[in-house]
C-alpha cells in the first residue's frame, strides 16, 4: 500500500511542478502559498507545530496570541518552497536579484584563502539556497542531505540538487560519512542542516529540552580543525530572500563534542526566534 501511496504523491507533484513551471516564479510561489494554507494540515500535522510552538514559548521570550494564524504561515511557507523547486535553476541567473547576500566578506575570505569550513543552518524558507549560493560563489563545497522516503520523488529531488544546487551531494549514513571525509581531506567545505532529529546523535538541550542532535559538525571540527559558519535564510516580500553568512566561529581544540553541539543549538535557537513561522516546525524535534 505504501508504494501505491508514494506513486500517487509522485504523480500529483509532477502535475504541480508542470503548472508551477508554466506560470513563472512569482505566480508559482503565490499559488504554492495558497495550496499550503488550504491543504497543509492534511499532509503535515498542525498538532506537532502547535506542540513545538508551546515548547518554544515556554523556553524563550517569544509569544504568540494566535497559533492558528502562525500555523497557516508555516504551511504557506511549505507551499512556496515546493513551488519554487522548479525555478531553482534560475536563482543563478535572472532570479538572483531576489536574493541579498549578507556577510559576503566572509565568503570572500574563505574562497581566497582556500579554507574548508562547516556551513550550518536549519530548514528555513528555501533552505536549498544556502548550498547553491556557496557553490555559485566558487567555494568547493559538498552538501549533506537526507533522501526522501518517497523513492519516486527522491529521484526528482536528487536530480534538481545535483544539477542546480550543488553537484557534490552526500547522503546521510555510513557510506556518506566516508564520502564526506574524502571531500574534507581534499579541502572541500561542507554545508548541512542541524535542526532535524537524528537517532545517531546525542541529546543536547534545544529550547530548554533535550533533543537528539547531530554531532557531525562537532566531529568535523575536532578532526579537521574547521571553523563553523552559521547561515540564516529569511524570506521577505513573499518571494525575496536575505541569505546571511555570519562571522566564522573557531572552537578551542579542548572544547568537547557535547559543548560544540550545545553551542550550535543555541545559535539555531536565535535563528528560529527571528520568526518561527519561517522554520519548518513539523519536525518532531523533541520526540
Amino acid at each position: 500500500m505504501k508504494i501505491i501511496k508514494y506513486f500517487l504523491q509522485f504523480v500529483l507533484i509532477v502535475i504541480l511542478f508542470f503548472i508551477f513551471k508554466l506560470i513563472g516564479y512569482k505566480n508559482a510561489s503565490n499559488l504554492g502559498s495558497q495550496i499550503g494554507k488550504i491543504f497543509g494540515k492534511f499532509i503535515r500535522s498542525d498538532r506537532i507545530i502547535k506542540k513545538n510552538l508551546s515548547i518554544i514559548e515556554n523556553n524563550s521570550d517569544f509569544k504568540t496570541d494566535n497559533k492558528d494564524k502562525l500555523v497557516k504561515k508555516v504551511f504557506s511557507n511549505y507551499g512556496r518552497i515546493l513551488a519554487e523547486y522548479v525555478h531553482l535553476s534560475k536563482f543563478k541567473g535572472p532570479l538572483k536579484k531576489y536574493v541579498t547576500l549578507n556577510g559576503e566578506n566572509f565568503l570572500r575570505d574563505i574562497k581566497q584563502n582556500k579554507k574548508n569550513v562547516v556551513f550550518i543552518s536549519g530548514h528555513f524558507n528555501n533552505f536549498e539556497l544556502m548550498a547553491m549560493f556557496i557553490d555559485a560563489y566558487g567555494i568547493n563545497v559538498s552538501a549533506i542531505y537526507r533522501p526522501l522516503n518517497n523513492i519516486f520523488l527522491n529521484k526528482i529531488m536528487e536530480k534538481i540538487r545535483t544539477d542546480h544546487i550543488c553537484k557534490n551531494q552526500i547522503k546521510k549514513g555510513i557510506s556518506g560519512t566516508r564520502e564526506l571525509i574524502t571531500f574534507l581531506k581534499n579541502n572541500f567545505s561542507v554545508a548541512l542542516m542541524i535542526d532535524q532529529r537524528v537517532s545517531e546523535g546525542i541529546r543536547s538541550v534545544f529550547f530548554g529540552k533535550p533533543a537528539f542532535t547531530t554531532t557531525i559538525p562537532a566531529q568535523i571540527i575536532k578532526k579537521f580543525n574547521c571553523e563553523i559558519v552559521p547561515v540564516h535564510i529569511e524570506r521577505y516580500d513573499d518571494i525575496k530572500f536575505n541569505l546571511t553568512f555570519d562571522k566564522p566561529i573557531k572552537f578551542d581544540e579542548n572544547t568537547s563534542t557535547e559543548e560544540i553541539t550545545l553551542k550550535l543549538n543555541k545559535i539555531l535557537e536565535k535563528m528560529v526566534l527571528k520568526d518561527p513561522s519561517q522554520w519548518i516546525l513539523t519536525h518532531n524535534r523533541w520526540k
